[in-house]
């Protein structure tokens, strides 16, 4: 079957940016090659490459190419195929005892083995299976020798929604034999590069002398084929790191994992923040990434306020710098702008990212003027005490580099006193502990002079003959934003008409009120074959259309192969990808595929093909806001052509550890960066009329463990300096149509239940103006039996001002009535809720308000 003419449009879109995605860790010179030859490659993920992670964020895109097969797409021998059928047929075998082992380990936790086994992914196994190429024999004696000058190890690692990583060879770690391998290539061929198809961070310890290594991460269909484009310097990688990558000692200092209760006793101190303010060692720090080529800085200017930024708010600061590409090849550049926040009342980290912005593709000997941009309010720190974001008095300086261990100071900013930026409610309840604080001996951190060394660095700074600039800020210069908690709501005229039934009716989904009901995520709509599910369509004929839902966010999840039946249409097969559901029992996966049966024969098959887009951390690692922003726009058209109104995505919860086993759908451990590539996603996606993103998951959601049932445990500061604001950025730049709440209970509420945050901080605080769906099967008892805390309760949800749960039941719907019938519900919570819901429905079927 041909492609359609957009399948190839979209495709050359996203493969023309997949470099970007691609971070390169280390690099002798010895690439690009010159010319395709005989490559011997080894490794997983050669053959087993991985495109995405498992759950939502898989897409069932028309086809995929392996590195193996990018290899030989552009004119390479791969001259170790028996070497690849050898692993091949002992990772099969692991996986048949793997299977065994997850179901085992569930009858003896008595824990449900759909639960267990969603999901849950094998490390990778050990083996022996001697190094050698196809046709070559080796005696004992015999030293190894090759007439092949090129070798790649391609270590792959894959995780998914349902379980986490863990701490073990395979999986976080090498395993022997991946070190062992990895290092006799790097000794014995002339040119070797260790690549990392993984979604998140691997320790790398044992092989750091490996002189070429790249992350090529998890980037769509076309993941082959980037990866061959880079061997041949046909694609410049230029990627930097939106996690920091360190050791399993490290991680391990961080609360994870915790079946009931996790602390986050942390605070703020996540990811670089932690590392770099408490000299913290680790293997590549965050915002790294070298190219084929160099770069130097030159020409800084710092400006501020609205006498040097004609139009600017007084607490603009602009810095404007020259990139020069000083080396022999092409490539981009990322600049970073770090802030050290002055230490007062409250404790601050080292540094904290402010803005970035990237060059475009600099030929050898070209430059470009970029700006980095930013306003000091958004500096601002919760104070939990006066219930306030503030600025304190002091020194602001300005850092500015290409990572978070290479940073030099190119300015001051001098607050002459106190500013309050915001004064808000207290939103949850403070933990029975304190957060870590950093001691700022004397101001500064001792250890400063050794960050920024630590490091290789494709750029230098030529700061010779500068004069650090001082720049004057007036505390009164910074506005208080005024919030009012109270919302005044038109309700609809068709809404004061509707019995509570049919309200009640409205907010719990596209459910059957007989008893029967799509529970099984993929399957829960009949408008678009595999959409995840869809609002209620029961006032169509009052002009209140049904809203259609797919899940994300690598693409849109829907099946590949449908037909139509007399209920809507149906794919064919199971409605989840077997990657998620082959640790399950045999009796669900049966269940599973008869889900969506094979039609009788005289049935017409149709088809239809979403594009797989890079991963959420691929996406951060470009720092790239105009391709996520391209990305969304190939999203929104894809949405246009099949049906979709809203897709279940971008997720932007923060790598808080990397263990997390959605931390590939996120896009990094930085708020900054999560709320722009969100941002950016939503602005590409809403360009087209009628489509609109459901950000996701609302909040503090990370880690999959106990998903359905686990507590955070946050102080109030974290999560509004940390967890809240990459949310907050992305409604205020990008206003999208809706937010999902996440699974996970917050300081002893489900999120889903609480008003504090989907009234208060969202609409009141955010300023957010659409509707707020449950993730899905929120509600289910089933879910969360052994656990200390129980499910939500659908009238609490919508209490909560919560428009949608999904994708709703029959139990839900009594929940509901029962409540109101009770008075624990008010008739006009659910008035108001189903309004938001009628009025977002008309938008995106561009019906207008009513």
């Amino acid at each position: 079957m041909k492609m359609h003419a957009y399948e190839k449009k979209h495709l050359q879109i996203v493969r023309n940016g997949l470099a970007e995605c691609t971070v390169l860790l280390k690099s002798n010179g010895d690439f690009p090659l010159s010319e395709p030859g005989r490559i011997a490659a080894y490794g997983s993920g050669v053959r087993h490459t991985e495109k995405g992670g498992t759950g939502s964020g898989e897409v069932n895109s028309r086809f995929f190419i392996t590195i193996e097969e990018g290899l030989e797409q552009e004119g390479f021998t791969v001259t170790t195929k028996e070497w690849l059928d050898s692993y091949e047929k002992i990772r099969n075998h692991a996986r048949v005892n793997f299977r065994l082992e997850v179901m085992n380990r569930a009858r003896e936790n008595k824990t449900n083995p759909i639960a267990m086994g969603m999901g849950a992914v094998m490390p990778e196994p050990e083996y022996k299976i001697s190094l050698l190429e196809d046709g070559m024999k080796k005696n004992r004696d015999e030293e190894f020798q090759t007439d092949t000058e090129t070798a790649i190890y391609v270590v792959g690692r894959i995780s998914g929604e349902g379980n986490d990583r863990n701490l073990v060879a395979g999986d976080y770690l090498l395993n022997e034999s991946e070190i062992r391998d990895i290092l006799f290539c790097a000794e014995h061929y002339k040119r070797f590069m260790l690549v990392i198809n993984a979604g998140g961070p691997v320790d790398l310890s044992p092989v750091l002398d490996v002189p070429n290594i790249l992350v090529l991460s998890q980037l769509g269909v076309e993941t082959g084929a980037c990866l061959a484009g880079i061997l041949l310097g046909k694609e410049h990688p230029s990627g930097k790191l939106s996690t920091s990558w360190a050791t399993r000692e490290e991680i391990e200092r961080i609360e994870f994992g915790s079946v009931d209760d996790t602390r986050y006793t942390e605070g703020i101190y996540v990811g670089y923040r932690y590392y770099d303010s408490f000299d913290s060692k680790v293997l590549f720090p965050f915002g790294y990434g070298l190219s084929f080529t160099t770069f130097e800085a030159r020409e800084i200017h710092v400006r501020m306020g609205s006498m040097e930024l004609i139009g600017e708010s007084q607490d603009t600061v602009a810095v404007r710098v020259r990139i020069k590409n000083t080396g022999m090849k092409p490539g981009k550049e990322v600049l970073q702008l770090y802030v050290s926040v002055p230490s007062g009342r409250l404790d601050q980290p080292y540094q904290t990212l402010a803005a970035f912005a990237k060059t475009s593709l600099l030929r050898p000997g070209a430059s470009e003027e970029i700006t980095l941009k930013f306003r000091v309010r958004e500096l601002a720190s919760y104070d939990s005490e006066r219930q306030a974001y503030i600025l304190e008095k002091g020194t602001y300086v300005l850092r500015l580099g290409n990572s978070s261990r290479n940073t030099m100071p190119v300015g001051n900013i001098e607050l002459d006193g106190e500013a309050i930026v915001k004064k808000v409610r207290t939103a949850v309840e403070k933990p029975s502990f304190d957060d870590i604080r950093c001691d700022r001996r004397g101001g500064m951190y001792s250890n400063a002079v050794q960050l920024m060394t630590e490091f290789r660095s494709c750029l230098s700074l030529d700061l010779a003959s500068y004069e650090l600039p001082v720049r004057k800020l007036r505390s009164n210069y910074i506005q208080q934003e005024t919030v009012s908690y109270v919302r005044k709501e038109r309700k609809l005229r068709i809404v004061k008409r509707m019995s509570d039934k049919t309200l009640a009716y409205m907010l719990i989904g596209s459910h059957d009120p007989k008893g029967g009901f799509a529970s099984v995520i993929g399957a829960a709509g009949t408008h678009v074959a595999g959409a995840a599910g869809e609002s209620s369509s029961i006032l169509d004929k009052h002009g209140v259309p049904a809203i259609i839902m797919a899940d994300g966010p690598a693409g849109l999840r829907l099946s590949r192969h449908y037909y139509a039946h007399k209920d809507g249409v149906r794919g064919v097969g199971s409605p989840i990808p077997e990657a998620m559901t082959e640790m399950m029992p045999a009796v669900v996966r049966g269940f599973l595929k008869v889900t969506n049966p094979r039609p009788a024969k005289n049935v017409k098959i149709l088809h239809q093909y979403a594009t797989a887009i890079p991963i959420g951390t691929a996406i951060a690692q470009s720092f790239n806001t105009e391709y996520a922003m391209t990305l969304g726009e190939i999203v929104g058209d894809e949405m246009d052509r099949f049906g979709i109104h809203l897709w279940l995505a971008p997720a932007l919860n923060i790598h808080r550890n990397v263990r997390c086993g959605r931390n590939f759908e996120y896009y990094s451990e930085d708020p900054l960066v999560s709320g722009r590539m969100a941002s950016a996603i939503t602005k590409g996606i809403q360009k087209k009329p009628g489509r609109g993103v459901t950000i996701k998951h609302f909040c503090a959601n990370n880690q999959e463990t106990n998903r359905y049932a686990n507590n955070s445990i946050v102080s109030e500061r974290a999560l509004r300096d940390i967890y809240l604001r990459g949310f907050d950025i992305c409604v205020r730049e990008a206003k999208p149509a809706s937010v999902m709440t996440s699974y996970n209970l917050l300081n002893g509420i489900h999120t889903s239940e609480s008003r504090e945050l989907t009234e208060d901080v969202l609409r009141c605080e955010m300023g957010f103006d659409g509707i707020v769906m449950t993730d899905w099967l929120a509600g289910n008892s089933l879910l969360t039996i052994g656990t200390a805390y129980g499910e939500p309760e659908a009238w609490k949800i919508v209490a909560a001002g919560c428009e949608l749960i999904m994708p709703g039941g029959k139990a839900d719907y009594k929940n509901v009535l029962t409540a109101l019938e009770d008075g624990r519900l008010k008739r006009e919570d659910l008035e108001k809720n189903v309004s938001r819901l009628i009025r977002m429905a008309r938008r995106l079927h561009l019906r207008g308000d009513v």
